[in-house]
This record gives C-alpha cells, sequence and structure tokens, in this order.
C-alpha cells in the first residue's frame, strides 16, 4: 500500500469572516451578453474595447490591461464571431499613431453596456438596501 502524503489544510475561513463586521456585506453582481448560449459581451470585452479606444492600437492596450497581444485579440475576434460584426478596425503601417479604432457597433455597445451595467448595479444597491433588515438588525 502507497503512503498517503499528509495534506496541508487550509486554515479554518470562520476564524477570518468572524472578524468582519455584518456592516460590510454588500451584495455583488455580474452582467452579461450572450447570443443564444454564447457569451458575447461582458466587462472584460468592453474593458478591452475602451483600452483600445483610448490606446489607438491593440497592442498598446494589451499592456495597459496587463494582458498578453494575443488573449486581446482573441477576445476581440471571439466577440466579433459570434455578433459576426467587426468590432475593431486596425491599419497596418503609416505614420498615424491610431493604427486601431472602434466599429461604430462597437462603440455603441461599449456605451449601452456601460449605462446598462451601471444601473444594474444602482438598482442591485438600492434593493440591497430596501431588503435584508435581518442584516441591519445585527449591525447594530
Amino acid at each position: 500500500m502507497a503512503a498517503r502524503k499528509a495534506v496541508k489544510s487550509k486554515p479554518a475561513t470562520r476564524a477570518k469572516s468572524a472578524t468582519k463586521s455584518v456592516t460590510q456585506i454588500r451584495p455583488r453582481v455580474k452582467v452579461w451578453l450572450e447570443v443564444g448560449d454564447d457569451y458575447v459581451f461582458g466587462w472584460g470585452i468592453c474593458e478591452i474595447l475602451l483600452a483600445v479606444q483610448e490606446a489607438g492600437s491593440i497592442k498598446e492596450a494589451a499592456a495597459q490591461l496587463g494582458k498578453s497581444y494575443r488573449y486581446v485579440w482573441g477576445r476581440v475576434k471571439d466577440a466579433e464571431a459570434t455578433l459576426q460584426q467587426p468590432l475593431v478596425e486596425t491599419r497596418v503601417g503609416g505614420v498615424i499613431e491610431q493604427r486601431s479604432d472602434l466599429t461604430p457597433l462597437a462603440k455603441q455597445l461599449v456605451e449601452d453596456f456601460v449605462a446598462f451595467r451601471s444601473r444594474m448595479l444602482e438598482v442591485t444597491r438600492d434593493e440591497f438596501a430596501s431588503r435584508f433588515v435581518a442584516l441591519k438588525r445585527l449591525a447594530r
């Protein structure tokens, strides 16, 4: 019979959470868009497109986000494939600094998604504040 390797267990999270106040409880929500059952747009691709718009290049956007060019390019291409529409226009060479820009569709998607996500977070905070009375009583 093979000897079992001793496994170090992680410290119980109960002690850690016991030191936190109930007033620190807050809701979290993630918002994304799907086509059929396929993910197409969420905060991650939105941040990528915002960075491309700001930097004017996919390479610079990737650097700003701390991601590889390949990862950023792949995320853009995946979203474009699912939407069956281009999101980024690129120009090769030339002397202009803005080598990549968002398509009108991408600009509208980013604007709408940022507003939609912001509203969903606002509704979540409001609903949380108006409910969970038991937690409010514990905080006193």
